[in-house]
């Protein structure tokens, strides 16, 4: 009698397969879009207000553009390269994924075969690329404020290419760290610990902010910078929540722990900053949300609620420590210009997130979603080795990272500058794009080589910032 019926809706419809679950395919494009929503318009906005307002233009843009080559790159190349056939332990054999035969069929990653969600392939092609989009988004905001956007053009597509794709093939798409048992639930590691360490690997390269910029670096708009964090904090939900492919037990699960880590993590940040600094930071509180978000994605639907407040105490007091003391500390992390401290809210933070899970996964909800019998340390049996994997993951994705983004940058080193001129760097938008972000008074002027030249400067005054728990600052 079933088969009767699913064959007659068939007929009746036949954009709906008997494999298709209409569940499933809704909550999945949904989390897509969430995901995407962190992106465009949540950094879009983020990133704008967030730095200073001659900067508010480009940083923007970089965004922007990250956002659609990544997409272009994806269907044409790089989707394959992460989830479909292996060329290598650590890479998939690169192919389009624009044909309709290709798109229409089940959803499935040939070198995990327990993987067949009930939604088609466009569905799963779509939602991989938003997270691979925000990946290059966030290492933007290690070099915002200097590099030149030729090399940033040049540098998206690359990276895409020679870095994402071996993280997410090696950990999710079936390769190595995948057969292995290291375990990477919604990107902890391909995503935050990638973007963190290249963005540091990229700002080492590129060069530091003018000396005015790094002393100085106040947002040009807070309410705004709240709005786009909020948009980065409610579209994860998307993020981890869509990480099982289907609308599952383990997808409420992640949803509710990666709030509920969030929200710790903010606390605890906050109340660090009244202790050692006098008040509550504003953009304090947004880095503790970033780093409780960042601290649950590898482990959102394996850890039980009441480990998800522990993740979130870690998440809002290791990374603070290692902005606000170990960053001022060392001489090499101060020459280095990361602008946004993508280093501390998102490397250290996944870092953090990756060992904390294999410590805390917990073995029934394990079973839900891995092919394996895994658990963390905490609860015996295999949990030790459990550990061992995740530092091992660590380290490869670490040393890759470190190395292809460097390589890509010599490359492009040879053809396009890295760092704008300085005397683009003085003027920020209006030499950049002839663009500015608020047009007041005698302001939105276009750029003009007679008059801004190599002889504008700045006019600073003194910065009510210097004392701040601001963290995105550094006093010369």
């Amino acid at each position: 009698m079933a088969d009767q019926i699913a064959y007659t809706a068939q007929e009746i419809a036949p954009g709906v397969p008997v494999w298709l679950n209409k569940g499933d395919n809704a909550w999945q494009m949904t989390a897509s879009t969430l995901v995407g929503i962190q992106s465009m318009p949540g950094l879009v906005i983020l990133y704008a207000s967030i730095v200073k307002k001659k900067w508010a233009v480009n940083s923007a843009f970089m965004a922007l553009y990250a956002f659609a080559a990544v997409l272009i790159c994806w269907v044409l190349l790089c989707y394959r390269m992460a989830f479909g056939d292996e060329l290598l332990p650590f890479w998939g054999k690169g192919a389009p994924a624009l044909a309709q035969s290709f798109l229409v069929g089940r959803a499935k990653v040939p070198e995990r075969a327990a993987t067949e969600p009930l939604y088609p392939m466009a569905t799963l092609v779509y939602f991989q690329f938003t997270f691979a989009a925000i990946t290059l988004i966030l290492l933007a905001g290690s070099v915002l404020g200097r590099m030149d956007i030729r090399a940033w053009m040049a540098f998206v597509p690359l990276w895409l290419i020679f870095s994402y794709t071996v993280g997410a093939y090696s950990l999710w798409g079936g390769g190595f760290l995948y057969r292995w048992g290291a375990i990477d639930y919604s990107g902890g590691y391909v995503i935050h610990l990638s973007s963190g360490i290249s963005g540091l690997t990229a700002a080492y390269w590129v060069g530091p902010r003018i000396k005015s910029d790094r002393e100085r670096f106040p947002p040009n708009n807070v309410l705004l910078m709240l709005a786009g964090a909020g948009l980065l904090w409610m579209g994860w939900s998307g993020f981890n929540g869509g990480a099982p492919y289907a609308a599952s037990i383990d997808s409420s699960i992640a949803v509710l722990n990666t709030n509920v880590s969030a929200a710790t993590s903010i606390l605890v940040w906050t109340c660090l900053d009244v202790v050692f600094f006098g008040k509550p930071s504003v953009i304090g509180a947004v880095q503790g949300m970033i780093t409780g978000l960042a601290c649950i994605t590898p482990g959102a639907g394996l850890v039980q609620s009441w480990a998800a407040i522990i993740v979130g105490m870690l998440a809002g007091s290791v990374p603070w420590v290692s902005m606000m003391i170990i960053h001022k500390k060392c001489s090499w992390l101060q020459k280095v210009d990361d602008a946004l401290g993508v280093f501390h809210t998102h490397a250290v933070a996944g870092l953090l997130g990756g060992l904390l899970t294999g410590l805390l996964a917990e073995p029934n909800l394990c079973r839900l979603l891995l092919p394996k019998d895994t658990r963390g340390a905490f609860y015996g049996g295999n949990g030790a080795a459990q550990f061992a994997k995740q530092i091992v993951a660590a380290l490869f994705v670490i040393a890759w990272n470190v190395m292809s983004t460097t390589l890509i940058l010599l490359v492009i080193r040879l053809c396009i500058p890295l760092r704008m001129p300085d005397n683009q760097l003085e003027i920020g938008d209006d030499a950049v794009h002839g663009e500015e972000a608020y047009a007041l008074s005698c302001e939105g002027e276009q750029y003009d080589q007679r008059k801004h030249g190599g002889h504008a400067s700045e006019v600073t005054s003194p910065s009510p910032y210097v004392n701040g728990a601001r963290g995105v600052t550094v006093n010369l």
